[in-house]
């Protein structure tokens, strides 16, 4: 499939060629006509084209339809493309979902978002890959098909991870999540299947078929989040031209550019093809792997899709690498088999010289042996001289230094040190065994052995090492061990600001009991006593005026008593329930604080009283810290309790914080916070914070509902 005529084309009479070629001029003029059309219709007509019912899709259906009819017309003809058939189909499959829009909309029963006949699509996303699939059987040797198949997997479903996480909504139903995996497949494997067919074979033919490819699956990316979201609308010009123009170009190319004879195939890739397609490939699964493990991180996506994702890019990583074994040891077998034919080939031709063919032999696979030893091993190895001069060096050393095995031998260490990125460990390796690179900006560290090799002059042979992993392994463990030894100092300090807080509190208890209802209770008994001697002595009305009196003391300790209660366990929560409380609360703390406020709560099943204590107080305390550090205009509270678990979320519009300095405030004995996250965490919960200066607070508890949290209380009147 090239751009030059088929042989024997300039060999026909003047009258023979008129007519084909006013034919294959005539068949491009229409189409590039109606794509001018369609242009110009969505452009002159604007809105007005959506207004009326149909026109849009019936102008896009009409595209589709007129490529597919010149497309099958095509591939009918001698000179036509061997997979016009399947790309006619395509487009014709375009025009029938067009028609079904068209017909949809007209009857005004037209869908909003994802229907099971979403699957529709697949069919015609099927048609276009068959013809991918034609083309490379054409054009590429069935050896390097496996090698560009496994390319293209491991390419499409590192794309389709993207893209999925892309289109999914994390609370959408498992229909629409399904059909986001759909669209994210299709233009993920369009997408790599043409593009490897573009980069291994360049010609014309199919640079188009990516450009035609591209848009259609621009498009796609533009009506499949509208459709899965559920608003899309017929007749968007992001939509329909891209598809529109893009068959109509598939149907130029396929009636402008013949198919060459059969002795003219391209079998050959192109001069980067193999090495850009299988960067691209790993490039991008290694970001796919990377993106699943952010949003998992971020609890964007949950453990299972996340498993699902990773398990489905490990399955094309790991059936990339098979092939390229698969591939090896074919290539492996072919040397041997041809070595052994050669042998067979000097024995027959000339049996007098088979012994010494044979010392010649041995003596070759043990070089060839010790070479490739050499050249395999994962170390780096190099070879000096008595003058520090490289003699040799393998290509895991050359790798190593991102330089061409015909730059590093011959040179001295000293110049090679000076020539690459590295510090000035590098230059003195070969007697300290230790240095260090820079690759990317980042360290790598060697280690090497020296061995001394018996000669005249002596030589060195130097093994280099990377260590790397092993060294940030090892900072990663004293990182670790710092990050625990400061979270169990902070846990200490936690525990005894805590307990320091509840012995307070209890001192505080005893004293408003002893000052208050005690005293009280007291008074009033005293009070009675008098009244008693009073009414013996037949006062009654003086009786009457004390007992009244004291009847108004015990009013107000009883009120004395239940504000120290509602302290310990709020009446409203006692009585109500944890949803009505905080909705109670939260009223007042705007009233109190002129702040904005919002409540949202629901709970499908009963939360036990430890919990709703315990979520209480996490409210009580983000709302503390919001009136005395954040000066939040608006307050919002969300309790949810749903799947077994209670989820806890107040957020804030106020001045935020540096979540970076939580450890500074502790220390300062603002330890409201880690509090919190305590609490949370002994009764088996997970406690997050989001706070940016300037962008507000969030605190988010997530509670089970089956946990039995611990039975200390911590005080709302802490901060930080």
């Amino acid at each position: 499939m090239e751009s030059e005529p088929s042989p024997g084309h300039h060999g026909r009479s003047e009258m023979a060629t008129e007519t084909p070629s006013t034919t294959s001029r005539l068949a491009p003029t229409v189409l590039m006509l109606a794509g001018v059309g369609v242009v110009a219709a969505y452009a002159a007509t604007g809105e007005r084209l959506r207004s009326i019912d149909g026109l849009p899709q019936a102008v896009v259906t009409g595209a589709c339809l007129l490529s597919a009819i010149v497309i099958l017309l095509r591939s009918r003809r001698p000179e036509g493309w061997r997979s016009a058939t399947w790309l006619g189909l395509g487009c014709l499959g375009l025009a029938v979902v067009n028609a079904a829009f068209l017909v949809a909309e007209v009857r005004g029963d037209l869908p909003a978002g994802p229907t099971p006949y979403d699957t529709a699509f697949l069919g015609v996303g099927v048609m276009f890959l068959v013809a991918v699939g034609v083309e490379f059987r054409d054009h590429v040797a069935r050896d390097d098909r496996r090698e560009i198949a496994a390319d293209v997997a491991l390419l499409s479903a590192a794309i389709a991870t993207m893209l999925f996480l892309y289109l999914r909504d994390p609370g959408a139903e498992p229909g629409t999540t399904a059909s986001a995996a759909e669209f994210a497949l299709l233009v993920g494997t369009a997408f790599s299947a043409f593009g490897a067919l573009a980069l291994w074979l360049p010609n014309p033919a199919h640079l188009g078929m990516f450009a035609a490819a591209a848009g259609i699956c621009s498009a796609v990316l533009t009506f499949a989040p509208q459709w899965l979201a559920g608003t899309f609308q017929v007749g968007q010009p992001r939509v329909g031209i891209p598809i529109a123009l893009s068959c109509l170009f598939l149907a130029v190319l396929v009636a402008s550019i013949p198919r060459r004879g059969e002795g003219g195939r391209r079998s050959d890739p192109g001069r980067y093809g193999r090495a850009v397609l299988t960067t691209l490939s790993v490039a991008a699964s290694c970001g796919a792997l990377g993106l699943v493990a952010m949003q998992e991180i971020d609890d964007r996506i949950g453990t299972v899709q996340a498993s699902v994702l990773i398990g489905m890019l490990a399955a094309a990583v790991a059936l990339r690498i098979l092939v390229n074994q698969v591939r090896g040891t074919h290539a492996q077998r072919e040397v041997h088999e041809a070595l052994d034919q050669k042998e067979v080939a000097l024995r027959e031709t000339d049996k007098a010289l088979a012994r010494l063919q044979r010392a010649n032999e041995t003596l070759r696979e043990s070089e060839e042996r010790l070479r490739t030893v050499f050249e395999a091993a994962v170390d780096g190895i190099v070879e000096l001289d008595h003058m520090d001069v490289i003699v040799r060096a393998n290509s895991a050393f050359c790798r190593m230094i991102e330089l061409p095995q015909s730059l590093v031998e011959g040179q001295p260490w000293t110049a090679l040190a000076a020539s690459i990125e590295a510090d000035e460990s590098f230059a003195s390796l070969p007697t300290t065994s230790q240095g260090t690179l820079r690759r990317e900006g980042n360290a790598v560290y060697l280690e090497s052995r020296i061995s001394e090799i018996p000669g005249d002059p002596p030589r060195r042979l130097l093994l280099v090492r990377d260590v790397s992993a092993a060294r940030i392994a090892d900072q990663t463990i004293r990182q670790l061990f710092k990050f625990l030894q400061d979270r169990d100092e902070d846990r200490t300090r936690i525990m005894r600001r805590t307990n320091a807080a509840i012995e307070s509190e209890r001192n505080r208890i005893a004293r408003d009991l002893h000052d208050g209802p005690v005293q009280g209770v007291s008074a009033a008994s005293l009070s009675m006593e008098a009244v008693l001697l009073m009414l013996k002595a037949g006062d009654l009305e003086e009786g009457t005026e004390v007992l009244a009196k004291v009847r108004r003391e015990l009013s107000e300790e009883a009120d004395a008593l239940r504000r120290l209660m509602s302290g310990l366990r709020p009446p409203l929560l006692e009585e109500r329930g944890l949803i009505p409380a905080l909705r109670e609360t939260l009223d007042r703390y705007g009233r109190e604080n002129h702040v904005r406020t919002e409540f949202s709560g629901q709970a499908s099943m009963e939360i036990p009283q430890d919990l709703e204590t315990l979520a209480y107080r996490v409210v009580q305390e983000a709302l503390s810290n919001s009136t005395k550090h954040a000066k939040a205009r608006a307050v919002t509270v969300s309790v949810e309790g749903v799947g077994g678990q209670l989820r806890v979320e107040i957020a804030d519009d106020g001045v935020g914080f540096d979540s970076a300095k939580a450890r500074e405030y502790l220390q300062m004995g603002r330890v409201g916070l880690a509090s919190m996250r305590e609490r949370v965490e002994l009764a088996n919960g997970t406690f997050m914070v989001h706070s940016t200066p300037g962008k507000g607070t969030t605190v988010l508890a997530t509670l089970p509902l089956d946990a039995v949290p611990a039975a200390r209380e911590f005080s709302v009147s802490e901060a930080f």
